[in-house]
């Protein structure tokens, strides 16, 4: 049976060797052979050191919470008994691409094929959220109306300081690699449905794609159901910025569906001030601020944040996820996933740690916290 604004959540995370800390080259196949065992929510993604798992829709967040820690407790269980570790983080702090292999399948070896270089490069890891709308409520428009949030959403789950064993001075620097795929970035403003069927018709029947799955914009119809997907969130370390971030996009398609005026007469000017305002979440997380283009004044995330969350509070009320909708709240006020992971690099490197030891120790924070080892929270 079909639910309004039900939920779903599919978590991408690395496989890491736990002595070396690093993305695993090895010990994967049994692993995942083990996982697959375990759990039908399991899948592979294209590259080797990678896992992915998506959780049914649910109506409660309370169940996803419930879903999502017992498999990230019992597959972080099922990698410690081989030497192998998960850790939920945007980007790898210590992983080179250019040693990490892709996994050898028929389907992922022909979009590596197609995509070169720049897919051996996607080392990255996201979260996914995807929200039901109702019968009679385009995607296309909710796809079109939502883009103006995405970058608070961003901002929130920014867990990606590090790429190639280096600190890249972003707070999510995910997004900046994975923008090198085609089809990737902010979708266009379609018309409507037909626009959007047109384009998406053209390019397979060109053959220019074979799936409709390879088109990975940050927010997009999804290809299994009726579903809209956020795809702009890094993968988040905590559990809790997760379930955050899924209850305010779940919050946002309700409001926008109710209230059809709203961003309704958005310009390619309103796209180039929230790509503007994507970047600034990259840079800055939420320690910065965005562009309003009714003010043209730029405005803090925090303030941001709590306008948002005033705008969409009988949205968590009615579908019961306003405890959810408040953790962002903590976001904020403790920090992100990349605020602590450059936190304990600092505090390492400056006890005198080398900068690859300084990284192994963010590695073991990652690792604790995604699988729940961490006592207390940071």
């Amino acid at each position: 049976m079909r639910a309004e604004f039900d939920v779903c959540l599919e978590e991408e995370v690395f496989i890491n060797d736990a002595g070396k800390r690093d993305a695993a080259r090895a010990r994967t196949r049994d692993f995942l052979a083990a996982c697959r065992a375990a759990s039908p929510l399991v899948r592979t993604e294209l590259m080797e050191p990678q896992l992915v798992w998506a959780i049914a829709p649910v109506a409660d967040l309370a169940e996803a919470r419930r879903a999502l820690t017992d498999l990230r407790g019992n597959l972080g269980a099922l990698a410690s008994a081989r030497g192998l570790a998960l850790m939920a983080s945007g980007t790898h702090p210590l992983a080179l691409w250019s040693r990490v292999r892709p996994r050898d399948q028929a389907a992922g070896g022909r979009v590596l094929r197609d995509l070169q270089m720049i897919g051996s490069r996607t080392v990255v890891c996201g979260l996914s959220v995807g929200v039901g709308v109702p019968e009679g409520v385009s995607r296309i428009d909710l796809m079109n109306r939502v883009q103006p949030f995405l970058p608070l959403l961003l901002a929130l789950s920014t867990s990606s300081p590090f790429w190639q064993a280096q600190r890249t001075g972003l707070l999510g620097y995910r997004l900046a690699a994975a923008r090198e795929l085609p089809r990737s970035g902010l979708p266009p403003l379609f018309r409507g449905e037909d626009d959007y069927a047109r384009y998406l018709d053209t390019v397979v029947a060109a053959g220019a794609i074979d799936d409709p799955r390879h088109v990975w914009w940050v927010v997009c119809p999804s290809p299994a159901g009726p579903r809209l997907d956020l795809r702009i969130a890094d993968s988040c370390t905590r559990l809790d910025d997760a379930l955050a971030i899924a209850a305010l996009y779940r919050c946002l398609v309700r409001h926008l569906a109710r209230h059809p005026d709203l961003h309704r007469d958005l310009t390619g000017a309103s796209q180039a001030i929230t790509a503007e305002n994507c970047w600034r979440a990259q840079r800055y997380g939420i320690h910065g601020s965005f562009v309003c283009e009714a003010t043209r004044t730029a405005r803090p995330v925090a303030t941001v944040l709590a306008e948002t969350l005033a705008l969409v509070a009988e949205d968590a009320r009615a579908l019961g996820c306003a405890a959810e909708l408040d953790l962002a709240r903590w976001i904020v006020a403790r920090g992100t996933s990349a605020d602590r992971q450059l936190a304990l690099f600092t505090e390492a490197h400056g006890r005198g740690l080398p900068p690859r030891e300084a990284l192994a120790e963010v590695v073991d924070w990652l690792t604790a916290e995604t699988v729940g080892a961490n006592p207390t929270r940071h």
